[in-house]
């Protein structure tokens, strides 16, 4: 089986052919873009189409490597001797299997999200090279060697916020989600609000994209914002004549869905302002 465009997810033709290439060459996908491109989205996707579970490692600022392998709590050992508990006797009982075990131990094959790498430390993808490469990590309080049984789809997202380690790009395959041109992004609108009216559409994408050219714009607004306005727009049931102002003029119509920070809805009432002036 091949991923393609699903029911609930438009793939774009290189976005497909990568993820194919990955699970060809059974290599980890390395998969960058702006937030809200789709990136999280994609591995649920790629697990639902090839048949497949999946497992979610969300990755934190404080996330170390070795969670995702396992975590061996000596403290809870520590208390449950002086207690005389009998659990004590077998180390396995305060050892806690991480995500990359539980992909490796798998009785099926498995696709193994590792979501936003680069919130981790420097470090991190460092420490997972031997791990993902030869697929397989020792347990050095049991002794015991973990092998995976099924080799896993590794689908691994960046919001490259930071520079990820040569070593460690060279073992991915890398694919950058690019912002969707205005028909990708229409066909991407109608997965999700298939009765939606063609007039309505058009005039929300021209101000969408409008917005986002808008000189200064400190966050430009996401696939995943343009569908959270076009649900408010729909739910306020909005006339495309509603849309069709100038946004150097005036904000958007529920601008609170599209622009994130109040510097840049200080930018657009700057505008609107500048623009009153000159009448």
């Amino acid at each position: 089986m091949k991923f393609e465009t699903t029911a609930t997810y438009v793939a774009s033709d290189d976005l497909a052919i990568a993820v194919n290439a990955a699970v060809t060459l059974q290599r980890p996908l390395l998969v960058k873009g702006e937030p809200g491109t789709g990136k999280t989205e994609l591995a649920r996707q790629v697990a639902g189409s090839l048949g497949m579970p999946l497992i979610e490692w969300h990755v934190k600022s404080t996330t170390k490597a070795q969670q995702g392998l396992y975590e061996y709590d000596a403290v809870s050992r520590l208390r449950d001797s002086q207690l005389g508990d009998e659990r004590v006797h077998e180390v396995r009982n305060y050892i806690r299997k991480g995500k990359l075990w539980q992909a490796f131990e798998a009785g099926e094959r498995v696709v193994l999200l590792i979501d936003e790498i680069d919130k981790a430390d420097i470090e991190f993808p460092n420490d997972l090279l031997l791990e993902l490469d030869r697929m397989e990590f020792h347990v050095y309080e049991t002794g015991e060697t973990i092998r995976t049984r099924h080799r896993p789809v590794v689908i691994i997202t960046s919001n490259n916020e930071k520079e990820l380690p040569d070593a460690f790009l060279r073992r991915c395959f890398f694919h950058y989600i690019r912002f969707p041109d205005p028909e990708t992004l229409a066909a991407i609108v109608r997965v999700h609000f298939p009765d939606i009216k063609g007039q309505l559409l058009s005039a929300a994408l021209t101000q969408f994209y409008e917005i986002r050219e808008v000189p200064g714009l400190k966050k430009k607004p996401s696939t995943s914002e343009v569908l959270d306005w076009l649900r408010l727009l729909l739910a306020e049931d909005l006339a495309p004549e509603d849309l069709r102002k100038d946004v150097r003029t005036a904000l958007p119509q529920l601008h609170g869905a599209l622009l994130k920070n109040e510097q840049d809805v200080q930018l657009f009432e700057r505008l609107a302002f500048m623009a009153r002036g000159q009448r």
